[in-house]
């Protein structure tokens, strides 16, 4: 794939997981990021990388990195589930999603979670358990999911976007870490209550999934929000 690839939330455990597949498969990489020194000394040393500081609003650094990217990889999602205003969210993905179109970069992955509802969906007990805890206890962190998904489908039209819904995501972002859990079980897509489906992935194996998809195209699931999760019942890759 030509051109660097712009990853959104590259400072969370997720992110840094994120950043460090995409190193290790040797690809060019910008991590737009409000606080710049929450990345490794290791990743940052890395050639490859270049970390650009501004914040969701800064207009003029994000349009420069989006010029010299070839896809965006987002794990931009609320920092405190507690009180984070999801307007914050959905108007900065307007500001990208026109950015995109200006510098003809077409593809875009943007994390939500379970907490929104898609056709074909399946009951499961866990996730309403799951969600309903949420949205007790994390109201605006639910909100948040769900704007999120909202944005894309009222203001994304003419871009190739895929919306992937998380559960948990448990496991460490240091380099051992990542190397042991980018291993771990296969990579389930599709809806969520269907055969396959968990609830929880671990944060390397996610990168990883997030890695092929972007090398791959992933042109199924162009302008849809697949569950990803790892495998039910099925033995750890080799």
């Amino acid at each position: 794939m030509s051109g660097k690839i712009l990853v959104l939330g590259g400072t969370g455990p997720a992110g840094i997981c994120l950043l460090r597949e995409l190193l290790f498969r040797d690809h060019d990489v910008i991590a737009f990021a409000r606080n710049p020194s929450k990345i490794p000394d290791d990743l940052k040393s890395n050639p490859k990388l270049e970390v650009v500081k501004g914040e969701l609003t800064d207009r003029e650094q994000l349009a420069d990195a989006v010029s010299r990217s070839s896809a965006v990889l987002s794990l931009l999602g609320p920092n405190s589930l507690l009180n984070t205003d999801p307007s914050v969210y959905y108007n900065f993905y307007v500001l990208l999603f026109g950015l995109m179109r200006e510098h003809q970069v077409r593809r875009i992955f943007a994390m939500s979670t379970i907490s929104v509802w898609q056709p074909g969906d399946r009951f499961s007990l866990i996730r309403w358990l799951v969600v309903a805890l949420v949205f007790v206890v994390a109201h605006y962190g639910w909100r948040t999911a769900r704007a999120i998904a909202r944005v894309f489908e009222e203001h994304a039209g003419g871009l190739d976007w895929t919306v992937y819904r998380i559960g948990g995501i448990p496991g460490g972002s240091d380099e051992e870490s990542w190397r042991a859990d980018r291993e771990d079980y296969e990579t389930y897509e599709g809806t969520i209550g269907a055969p396959g489906w968990s609830p929880q992935q671990r944060r390397a194996a996610l990168a990883r999934w997030l890695v092929d998809a972007v090398e791959d195209g992933k042109q199924e699931w162009i302008r849809k929000m697949p569950a990803i999760t790892a495998l039910a019942g099925r033995a750890k890759l080799q």
